[in-house]
């Protein structure tokens, strides 16, 4: 396993392997790695010859300080984990001014109202933090394709639309959701929720459940207000938003349109920790 962590000579590694016609999966991660991450590289691993793991906890993407400050990170344990995985896995672990220099801000993109909507309503300058640092891992890395968890369904969306957008010849793959026996979805965040937390956290998930199951025979709005009822009922929870949304555009639904595919987004804090999830629903 080779661990890098200037661009410089990961780039001349790569094309090395290059010129073996060796293929190249990237999976970018901010660290504390589990099972979700791991179900990525494997799928990169199964697709490509080399599979790349960016680790970085990425400053720009934060719409809170404390978020960031508290956000886990076990370097030395996630490459513990990868080298298990695979030694044909290449791990990228920058530091802040090797990625950003000493100016750390964002690029400013126009994702056509993807971002405007959800998780860029209540996360200002979060789309923008993360389309820079998947353009520039993109762009360092060259990748065949790249591996990203529909957890972050709303984020799989924008970087597809980055890449068309900007015209980079980068195959973007969605992966399924991994999740906990309960549940739950599977999240670097769960580890600063408390034991018995985490057990009821299954909630969200067979909210979404019985949310799909209403969704061939109630409306839009009466969805909505049931599953804000049901938060309102749980005190361990609290909901930030609970949306069906076009699975393309992301715009709220309306009126169910037949040829239309639609997914119910949710935003829930416990024990003060941000937690998302989605479910497709037709």
């Amino acid at each position: 396993m080779h661990v890098f962590d200037h661009k410089k000579e990961l780039v001349s590694f790569l094309e090395g392997e290059r010129k073996k016609n060796r293929t190249i999966g990237l999976v970018p991660t901010m660290g504390a790695l589990h099972k979700g991450h791991v179900s990525l590289v494997e799928k990169a691993l199964s697709e490509n010859d080399l599979a790349v793991v960016s680790i970085f906890v990425n400053p720009t993407q934060f719409d809170k300080k404390d978020d960031l400050e508290k956000y886990p990170r076990s370097l030395q344990r996630d490459m513990e984990l990868l080298q298990r995985e695979s030694d044909q896995i290449v791990i990228f672990a920058p530091s802040t001014e090797e990625v950003y220099g000493k100016s750390v801000k964002s690029q400013s993109y126009n994702f056509d109202g993807l971002d405007k909507v959800m998780e860029g309503e209540f996360r200002a300058g979060h789309f923008n933090g993360v389309g820079t640092i998947v353009e520039l891992l993109l762009r360092t890395v060259s990748p065949d394709r790249a591996y990203f968890g529909e957890k972050d369904f709303q984020q799989l969306q924008i970087i597809r639309k980055m890449v068309q957008i900007k015209k980079l010849p980068y195959a973007i793959v969605g992966c399924p959701i991994e999740r906990e026996p309960n549940g739950l979805a599977k999240s670097s965040r769960n580890e600063r929720l408390s034991e018995t937390t985490k057990e009821e956290a299954g909630f969200i998930h067979q909210t979404l459940l019985t949310a799909r199951s209403k969704f061939g025979t109630e409306s839009a709005s009466g969805i909505r207000q049931w599953v804000k009822s049901e938060f309102e009922k749980n005190p361990v929870f609290s909901l930030e938003y609970f949306e069906i949304a076009d699975e393309d555009t992301l715009t709220p639904m309306l009126k169910k349109q037949g040829d239309q595919k639609y997914r119910a987004f949710i935003a829930v804090y416990a024990d003060g920790v941000r937690l998302i999830d989605n479910l497709r629903l037709n």
